[in-house]
């Protein structure tokens, strides 16, 4: 199957996508044309996503990432971050061991994680590029303000979910999109970097065919949590 060609708000007609880059089902469908950019929906897992040639470079990408003002000192930053920390630390035993994937120049998370008792090692293929800590398991990983970024999300996921633990916990928090109506005129979509715009749906998806289960506490916060078994975990 393939999607039925679209015309664009230019004229031109949309190009063929054979799977959708989250959850890797057939024939994503186009979904909107904007400002030059173009999106398109899956229907199996609910995410929308813009189209895969127009993704920004590599520089441009680590240009605009130097904008960011995220400090790990900063009380704002921190007070924004608590919305995953809080729920997240509720189910973690004493000194667990975890990763923060995507944790930017001022990894304010691990530092408010690290405080609480807990081990968190860094990835970041722009500011902690050391690979090293992709070879190891934990018992949580955080992923905060990262996954709308992914330009291969569905390989990222199944990297994401190799590295928990039997039993552990994988955290996730973007802006869920939640309005079609609202989508051409979304400060999230604007952002030249976030090219996924996944739903609560989309998380559960994810988790549903791993046998993991998840819970999504408050908007924007997906918490995945790994079988106990070692079974159910690809």
């Amino acid at each position: 199957m393939t999607a039925t060609p679209v015309t664009r708000n230019s004229g031109r007609p949309f190009p063929t996508l054979e799977t959708c880059p989250v959850c890797r089902s057939p024939a994503p469908r186009p979904f909107l044309s904007v400002a030059g950019r173009d999106y398109w929906r899956c229907d199996i897992c609910g995410v929308r996503f813009l189209d895969p040639c127009q993704h920004p470079s590599r520089e441009a990408e680590y240009a605009h990432y130097l904008h960011h003002e995220n400090h790990p000192d900063d009380p704002c930053y921190r007070r924004f971050l608590t919305k995953l920390t809080e729920l997240l630390l509720a189910h973690l035993p004493e000194g667990s061991r975890g990763l923060d994937y995507g944790c930017g120049p001022g990894p304010a998370l691990g530092a408010m994680l690290g405080e609480a008792g807990h081990e968190v090692a860094l990835f970041d293929p722009f500011f902690h590029p050391d690979p090293a800590p992709l070879n190891q398991t934990y018992d949580f990983l955080t992923c905060t303000e990262t996954a709308e970024h992914f330009h291969r999300p569905a390989e990222e996921f199944d990297r994401l979910m190799a590295l928990v633990r039997p039993g552990g916990w994988l955290a996730i928090m973007t802006c869920f999109q939640t309005d079609d109506a609202r989508f051409r005129d979304w400060h999230y979509r604007k952002d030249p970097t976030h090219v996924v715009f996944y739903r609560e749906e989309t998380m559960r998806y994810l988790t549903a065919f791993r046998n993991w289960s998840c819970d999504v506490p408050v908007k924007d916060v997906a918490l995945m949590r790994r079988p106990a078994e070692s079974g159910g975990a690809e």
